[in-house]
């Protein structure tokens, strides 16, 4: 027998079954948006893990985690009547037709525009201006105003810095980043030597953000090059603990470092 094909709606009823507060869940009703923001967080990176991992078989199920926790927050913002999930759906919709004039040149969703000869540049371009206006609309008129601050620290740095080259303000070349994350780690070096703990939090977030500026110029995602750098660890040290031949904690620091080469040998 196959199991039933169930849909949104049937979704949205089951939220507000969880959230109704004579047969509902205790634990679903004492819920808040802050409560379960850090849910959110932890499931939107269970997809991003699933996708790296290429494990497809799983990412459908981590998918559905990440859109119970969009219909979680619809279903509290309808009982406070702020919003509900058709209003997200409405606000969403009408958004991205007002982002895309290039697709939808009559700013509506059915309009069609033969788009086989606009550049990249051009929709880049076209996409940064209307979202400067939203921003403008918003009373947020400087060009870093919306970056949250609740961001990754990686992922803030690459978006205040993208924004920043936005407008021109940017290296002529890859060379200047790397000279820049030379300059601040003499600066670490001398904070070092002064024996000056705040000056030396200070630096190394300056060598930080000096870092993540060579990723974001070379269009890398610095903080999915950091998480394989962290899977890369992970699995040497690994190899570590199962090819030594006595706890770790009991080895020199010459042995370790001999598995450690091993490691990087069969990694």
């Amino acid at each position: 027998m196959n199991p039933p094909q169930y849909t949104v709606d049937d979704l949205l009823y089951l939220m507000a079954r969880l959230r109704d507060p004579d047969t509902g869940c205790p634990w679903d009703i004492k819920q808040d948006y802050a409560s379960i923001a850090p849910s959110t967080i932890e499931e939107a990176y269970e997809v991003v893990d699933a996708i790296e991992k290429q494990d497809f078989a799983h990412l459908n199920e981590e998918l559905g985690d990440l859109l119970f926790q969009v219909i979680f927050y619809t279903q509290i913002g309808k009982e406070e009547g702020r919003f509900d999930f058709a209003s997200v759906v409405s606000d969403l919709v009408a958004k991205l037709v007002r982002r895309h004039p290039h697709v939808f040149p009559d700013g509506t969703l059915h309009s069609k525009i033969d788009n086989r000869h606009t550049l990249p540049v051009d929709v880049k371009a076209r996409w940064e201006a209307i979202k400067q206006q939203e921003r403008e609309a918003k009373g947020k008129t400087g060009l870093l105003d919306d970056v949250p601050l609740s961001l990754p620290s990686l992922t803030r740095a690459t978006k205040l810095q993208k924004r920043a080259a936005s407008v021109g303000f940017d290296w002529d070349d890859i060379q200047g980043p790397i000279a820049k994350v030379r300059e601040e780690l003499i600066e670490v070096e001398e904070a070092l030597a002064q024996q000056d703990s705040q000056a030396i939090e200070e630096e190394l977030g300056d060598l930080l953000f000096a870092v993540v500026n060579i990723t974001r110029y070379l269009k890398i995602d610095a903080e999915a090059s950091l998480r394989a750098a962290n899977r890369k660890f992970e699995q040497r040290f690994q190899y570590m603990e199962q090819h030594s031949a006595r706890p770790l904690a009991e080895s020199s620091m010459d042995e370790m470092n001999r598995l450690w080469d091993a490691a990087k040998k069969s990694h």
